[in-house]
């Protein structure tokens, strides 16, 4: 049989593109407008059942015809080779051989939400995106960039859900540690070299495409609750500042981001429709596409269609503002706003339906498959989707990526305050809390009673509310200040012993006392222990500066404007902050 010009690597990507287009059956055009999730079985074969499955992998592609799956859950580099490979062999095997395209939510730092990102595992450990931010370091940015790229590409995965370049502007909302902070030039700036170390200087063979995040700017949350959520959905501009938060999102488009994904916030008080970006018209077409110019794919946050069950928890589909129509119905509405690609969604039957019902014509719905079928052979994958499992396990943590990441960490500490205690010389008595006895013995003698410490080291995390559902919980939103009777004993600790306070800032949190009474105090967003005892012994330089400034209290907090960045009233520290020990 002789081999389809879509096979012929030779052609023009454009007219391969066209040649599979006219191939494909209506059911094989729909599967390409979903990006599901998926997760493997611990020995990298295929999952066909589990956590966030509705069907199993076989059905998704064979059945449904579905190419593009967001791994969920982690496993080792090797067993995800092996199963990226075996995915790719099932999709080989089917009518067409349409190669299939994998992501990921971030895999390189400290945080583990099952809907925003996971640790590091064994991939290189990295400060989060807003360590990143604090060091301000373009080409650290891109060297990043290019470490995930090289990790990824390892593993099989050839799309990035990342960076997530949304403005820190209101201190409550949950998603902050995935940005660059609250200033839209640095944002600006460390997303072009993001992309650059994504995709190389053009998207191809050995590019990971860059999915960049939440269109047009999903920082403003109403009381700083997170629309994944309904009482969070909806985003408001109070100081008028929507414009602001577009910057980093033009400066993305002009570093030539392959996809964009919008946000599920639904803009309350603009000229925007109101409903949620992934329905919203006027703000996919007329300002995403026809006011920047964007080329792309757009790729929805998941789960806008149906109604699901997360974690063993009903969740209603987050389709804000559009709540009253059916599934068929929103699905239209996000195609007429120009959606692409439908995320964490799997059913193509919909897209038929509306096809064959006249609701949404054919011809449109090879407009967004032309375009995810162009990024596939733009990117290889039909020339060469395996990957070598040998090589992903010394390519992913490999000790030159490792170092990197280390030294990154040790550089994004951020010194707040130091009263003539920093570099800690000698080997004190130290007691610890909130961090590992053993490591800390490799810089003292450890002690069980604060009493008897010539030093106290303390880590904590930023305070949040617990929330009732599973799910949300891993979403740290409302309170940023310590409870009463948590910051008595944090304080007595304060009295007995000199204090190096070390604060895991996921959110801006409200530290007065502590600065006040500290003997030191440092932030981290993604540091190991050994990085923390490294800088406070004098072996690292702490290079951070706050990439948003900490409120003095939650009334302030509360009356600040969510699209203002830095708008509370008389902050402890102010945006930039840190300085370096002596």
């Amino acid at each position: 049989m002789a081999t389809p010009p879509y096979r012929d690597p030779q052609l023009p990507v454009d007219v391969r593109v066209e040649d599979l287009l006219a191939r494909m059956t209506l059911e094989e055009k729909a599967g390409q407008l979903f990006h599901t999730m998926v997760s493997m079985n611990p020995d990298g074969t295929l999952a066909e059942e589990g956590p966030f499955l509705r069907y199993g992998t076989t059905e998704l592609l064979t059945g449904r015809h579905l190419t593009h799956f967001n791994l969920i859950g982690q496993g080792s580099a090797r067993a995800m080779a092996e199963w990226a490979n075996r995915i790719q062999e099932l999709a080989a095997s089917t009518r067409l051989g349409i190669p299939v395209t994998l992501s990921t939510d971030p895999r390189h730092a400290f945080t583990d939400n099952p809907g925003a990102s996971f640790n590091s595992g064994d991939f290189s450990a990295w400060p989060e995106p807003l360590g990143l931010a604090a060091i301000g370091d373009p080409e650290l940015v891109e060297r990043f960039a290019d470490t995930v790229r090289r990790e990824y590409l390892a593993v099989g995965f050839r799309v990035a859900l990342h960076p997530q370049i949304d403005l820190a502007t209101e201190p409550r909302w949950s998603r902050q540690s995935g940005t660059f902070g609250s200033s839209a030039e640095t944002s600006s700036e460390l997303v072009r070299a993001y992309v650059r170390g994504l995709q190389g200087p053009a998207l191809g063979p050995e590019s990971v495409a860059a999915m960049v995040k939440h269109f047009p700017g999903g920082g403003p949350q109403k009381d700083g609750e997170d629309p994944h959520f309904p009482h969070g959905k909806e985003q408001v501009y109070p100081g008028g500042l929507r414009e602001h938060h577009l910057k980093p999102f033009v400066a993305a488009v002009e570093a030539g981001c392959s996809q964009m994904m919008p946000y599920y916030g639904q803009p309350v008080g603009t000229d925007w429709e109101e409903v949620g970006f992934g329905f919203n018209k006027d703000v996919l077409t007329g300002l995403l596409r026809e006011r920047l110019g964007f080329e792309g794919i757009i790729c929805t946050d998941w789960g806008l269609l149906t109604d699901a069950e997360i974690m063993g928890e009903p969740a209603e589909a987050r389709a804000w503002g559009v709540e009253h129509l059916s599934v068929a119905e929103r699905a239209a509405k996000a195609l007429d706003a120009g959606t692409d690609q439908f995320g964490g969604e799997q059913c193509p039957e919909v897209i038929v339906e509306l096809v064959r019902g006249g609701r949404v014509s054919e011809e449109r719905i090879d407009q967004s498959v032309r375009r995810v079928l162009r990024e596939k052979f733009v990117l290889g994958l039909f020339e060469n989707p395996y990957v070598d499992a040998d090589r992903a396990e010394e390519i992913v943590g490999a000790a030159e990526f490792t170092a990197l990441g280390e030294a990154a960490q040790r550089r994004s500490l951020t010194v707040l305050t130091d009263h003539a205690v920093l570099p800690v010389t000698g080997r004190p008595r130290l007691y610890v809390q909130g961090l590992s006895a053993e490591t800390a013995s490799a810089y003292g003698s450890v002690v069980d009673d604060p009493t008897a410490a010539d030093l106290a080291v303390l880590r904590l995390r930023t305070p949040y509310e617990q929330r009732s559902g599973l799910f949300e919980s891993f979403f740290h939103a409302g309170l940023l200040a310590f409870p009463d009777a948590e910051l008595k004993e944090i304080l007595r600790l304060l009295e007995t012993a000199p204090t190096v306070v070390c604060v895991n800032l996921e959110r801006p949190a409200v530290l007065p006392e502590i600065a006040e009474r500290a003997a030191a105090l440092v932030a981290d967003f993604g540091a190991s222990d050994a990085a923390l005892l490294d800088v406070v012994f004098g072996r690292a330089r702490a290079e951070g500066r706050l990439p948003f400034e900490l409120p003095r209290s939650m009334a302030a907090v509360a009356a600040s404007r969510p699209d203002v960045p830095n708008d509370t009233e008389d902050p402890v520290f102010p945006y930039g902050h840190g300085i370096t020990p002596a």
